[in-house]
């Protein structure tokens, strides 16, 4: 799907625009007052852009931000960059964390659990701080700063897939989660047959009604704009956490459960197994891929850079989100300990299977209702990244910003292949250990490679050191990850249900 996203966005040309418009402004950037008011016609835009290039110098904004979506707007504070964060940094793949400790065991699930939580939260931190230059020249978005950081070319090849593939395929995911999630709440509000039916809507259905809610929120202009949906999903993902783990604890464990590690025919089996619960911890902490563009939309001014305010909304939001993660993963091993389905929703099937009967409708109700507008709501800021995509392609052609209904067009035609993948490919969720490999380095390895490659630190010094040294890290975890999911698929197989939801 990335590869098929990277030819429809005509994304290699719109990258060598920005990149060498980066290049000019790295040359002579000075910090300025932003304006976010976007030109109306062809001939104002034409004039916008030859009016800004004059006065800014090569300022800190580039004249097409003040077009897309990302960009266009910002005005935003410390309160709207932690719901965004939040929003997008708690996902349905923290369901599966139990499966990872399953296999791990107690101690060495929570330390790899703590270690990984850790890992990235120092990435967050380089990525906050990488996020302006010494000369004032913001990078707010991810493939920027990869290229300013490793070459145009290196950039573009070692970011361009996971950065794309995170962004749609975590669109994909939502509506596989989200829609089978429609679907488990029509079944258990019509259990009964009484006043409805449980099949009135099939699992592609359910798909396709996600999807048409997903695009209908989707027209909000601006990542900036969508403050509001972000606060109702992390109010959401929160509650729904919380309900999970706290049933979980309360209903007890079964007396047929076990906390042993499944048994193994061989030793490399026990270690792909062990590797592929490390891929699902990986997979659960996400977000890295929006933390610039969350930054981006802050204001920023010779007195107040951005990163003050973003590391303030980095921390309360990860304190909530650890407050959320860590419950899930030890309550969710506690109660159901081996038991837990490894399938898509991993804790929410887990709940439905067990305490279906013991658990009052209106409880099962709400929580799948909770489930599905966090969804709706993260789907917005993953499809953001999407959206300015096709629109940064359309300004570098015609240099005018995009009409509306050219912009609503856009996201029409994107719902619609992210639930024809969803349809196609249903079993995205098995491949999570698989996903996470490939993606590791965008998270763990590339931002302490990007310190080294921008902030120069002294060789052999101690922040050189740790950055190489988790990079390196990085690089070949990844490598053992997709190893061993390649591994577990080629001897377990794979229920490889095309176009069967």
């Amino acid at each position: 799907m990335a590869a098929a996203m990277e030819e429809g966005f005509g994304e290699a040309n719109w990258s060598t625009d920005r990149v060498h418009s980066l290049s000019r402004r790295s040359e002579s950037a000075r910090v300025i007052p932003i304006t976010t008011s976007n030109p109306t016609s062809e001939e104002d835009g034409a004039d916008y852009i030859a009016s800004s290039a004059a006065d800014l110098g090569g300022g800190e904004l580039n004249p097409q931000d003040a077009w897309l979506p990302l960009t266009e707007s910002r005005n935003g504070n410390t309160i709207s960059a932690t719901l965004h964060l939040l929003c997008s940094g708690i996902g349905i793949q923290a369901l599966l964390l139990p499966v990872a400790l399953a296999t791990l065991g107690w101690a060495w699930g929570i330390i790899c659990l703590s270690l990984a939580f850790s890992w990235q939260l120092y990435t967050i931190w380089l990525l906050v701080h990488l996020h302006e230059s010494d000369s004032g020249t913001r990078y707010s978005r991810y493939l920027d700063l990869a290229m300013t950081a490793f070459g145009q070319k290196l950039g573009m090849f070692s970011s361009l897939v996971p950065v794309m593939y995170l962004a749609a395929g975590t669109c994909v995911q939502l509506i596989i989660i989200g829609g089978g999630t429609l679907k488990l709440f029509i079944t258990t509000v019509c259990k009964d047959g009484a006043t409805c039916d449980a099949k009135s809507l099939t699992t592609v259905e359910c798909f396709l009604v996600f999807m048409i809610m997903a695009v209908v929120v989707a027209q909000f202009p601006n990542l900036n704009s969508l403050a509001w949906v972000s606060l109702i999903g992390s109010i959401t993902a929160i509650a729904y956490c919380t309900m999970i783990w706290a049933l979980s604890i309360g209903k007890g464990r079964s007396s047929d459960i076990s906390y042993d590690p499944p048994e193994m025919e061989s030793n490399m089996d026990r270690f792909g197994g062990i590797l592929n619960s490390l891929g699902i911890i990986v997979l659960a902490f996400r977000g890295h891929n929006v933390i610039l563009e969350i930054q981006g939309t802050l204001p920023l001014s010779p007195k107040h850079p951005t990163h003050k305010p973003m590391w303030r909304g980095v921390t309360i939001s990860y304190l909530l989100i650890a407050m959320c993660l860590f419950p899930l993963a030890i309550a969710g091993f506690w109660a159901y300990g081996n038991k837990v389905p490894s399938s898509n929703g991993g804790l929410l099937i887990a709940i439905s299977k067990f305490h279906e009967n013991d658990t009052p409708r209106i409880v099962l109700g709400l929580m799948f209702i909770l489930v599905i507008i966090n969804c709706l709501s993260t789907f917005q800021i993953y499809g953001m990244v999407i959206f300015d995509k096709l629109e940064a392609n359309y300004t570098s052609k015609k240099k005018k910003p995009c009409a509306r209904w050219l912009r609503m067009a856009f996201r029409v035609f994107f719902g619609g292949m992210t639930f024809f993948v969803a349809v196609a490919v249903p079993f995205l969720g098995s491949l999570a250990p698989l996903i996470g490999g490939l993606t590791l380095p965008l998270a763990y390895a590339y931002p302490c490679f990007m310190w080294i490659a921008i902030k120069k630190p002294k060789p052999k010094g101690v922040m050189w050191c740790a950055n190489m040294g988790l990079g390196c890290l990085g690089l070949v975890l990844s490598a053992l990850l997709v190893v061993a999911a390649a591994w577990n698929l080629a001897s377990k197989g794979l229920h490889a249900n095309f176009f069967k939801p």
